[in-house]
């Protein structure tokens, strides 16, 4: 029996050399980070082509879609709906591309983290290994891959004391997690090609805690979200703070996080790793108590949060940002006061959206409320539809025999 096509069915349609430059391909473009990259790049005057590729793990193609209601992208000609743990996803899209920024990844909360160590430093180091090696088949010029903090030695985040730390102490390597080895692995994979073909442009950007909108919230999600979650949701979910509440973190809002992904790619590629942080410590206590604030004057929810002093991961490191401020000439800009009531306003929205869809009133995709999920008046694009029918129709396919899938139990591949 012959097999229907699976590009048509994925969308997954590689760039042609007739395609205006610069032709770049964002792996995980549909998820957190990834989804805010692409509105960035194709800013005005943008003028060239630009793919996703994503398995929708995590990823939304909602977030690919404006408030209006109109699409970023051409969802049947720009949009792969892919498994890059399948080598012949990462093949066929990176063919004719001139950058790749590599985002597509598996992570998720401690508690995820902790609880699935194998199958995602497997699918992990699948999806770097296959990525880079289409890449380098293909004869992409340029290279970018968001790093972790989380990579760092345990060694040097085991106490309460806060501590920079620069670049250069990663080695000699022990990450606490299978999620540091995994992206660990990623950078010293690429410092190999790059030593071995000094024409080869690589840019690493090792980045602290990224929050923001499009962050996911529910359970298994990472420290901040899931405290606003649970303070939105209270009392029916306790705001219980894992662990001492001592712990604490470099949060880096996802504005700031693409705003370095981009000055690496400008003024940091072959110039080894350069981390993107505040260098501004804030213990998990510390961000409890601001989200308790804004349930009380956001939602006049009075509440205290609670710590179950158990496990808590690594106890905290900040950025050393002298490479960030040397060679790109970068500084975080947005403060966490700042960023923290948007990205509880957000996760409000998102979670009244949800009620409504339960009560069966359709959520619109742009928060608007409409009844049919887009603003009267949102664009079309090809043949199918606006965008938020056109998002429902995709990920609602099946997907085709490109998307591998990791287990059921792990969150998308996607940033």
């Amino acid at each position: 029996m012959a097999m229907a096509n699976p590009i048509a069915r994925g969308g997954c349609v590689p760039f042609v050399p007739s395609d205006a430059s610069p032709r770049i391909i964002v792996t995980g473009g549909a998820g957190f980070v990834g989804s805010h990259l692409v509105k960035r790049l194709l800013r005005p005057p943008w003028s060239g082509t630009l793919k996703v590729v994503d398995n929708l793990w995590r990823g939304q193609l909602r977030n690919l879609i404006d408030p209006d209601g109109n699409p970023l992208l051409d969802f049947s000609r720009d949009v792969c709906i892919g498994d890059l743990t399948d080598y012949s996803v990462a093949e066929l899209m990176t063919r004719h591309a001139e950058t790749v920024y590599h985002l597509a990844d598996i992570v998720g909360g401690i508690d995820f983290v902790f609880s699935n160590q194998a199958s995602l430093f497997d699918k992990n180091l699948q999806i770097n290994i296959n990525t880079l090696r289409a890449a380098r088949a293909n004869r992409v010029p340029a290279f970018v891959y968001t790093a972790t903090a989380c990579s760092f030695p345990k060694e040097l985040q085991s106490n309460y004391s806060v501590v920079s730390i620069p670049e250069d102490k990663l080695y000699p390597a022990s990450p606490e997690s299978s999620y540091g080895w995994s992206k660990l692995m990623g950078e010293y994979q690429l410092e190999r090609e790059q030593l071995a073909d000094k024409d080869f442009q690589v840019g690493v950007v090792r980045l602290h805690n990224v929050y923001g909108p499009r962050a996911p919230y529910r359970k298994g999600s990472q420290a901040l979200p899931a405290l606003i979650r649970k303070a939105i949701s209270y009392p029916a979910e306790g705001f219980q703070v894992m662990g001492t509440g001592m712990q604490y973190r470099d949060f880096l809002h996802v504005d700031d996080a693409v705003s370095a992904i981009l000055a690496v790619r400008e003024r940091g590629m072959n110039r080894g790793p350069i981390q993107a942080g505040t260098g501004e410590a804030v213990t998990l206590r510390h961000a409890a108590r601001e989200v308790a604030k804004l349930a009380k004057s956001l939602l006049v929810k009075r509440f205290a949060p609670t710590f179950d002093n158990a496990f808590e991961g690594d106890k905290g490191r900040v950025a050393d940002l002298t490479r960030a401020r040397a060679i790109l000439g970068w500084k975080a800009q947005v403060t966490f006061s700042e960023g923290l009531k948007g990205t509880f306003k957000w996760i409000m929205q998102e979670m009244e959206l949800e009620a409504r869809g339960r009560k069966g009133l359709r959520p619109s995709f742009d928060g608007s409320g409409s009844k049919d999920g887009v603003r009267q008046g949102a664009g079309h694009f090809g043949h199918r539809g606006t965008g938020a029918h056109a998002a429902e129709r995709l990920s609602s396919r099946p997907t085709s025999h490109f998307s591998g899938g990791p287990e059921r139990s792990m969150p998308a591949a996607a940033q």
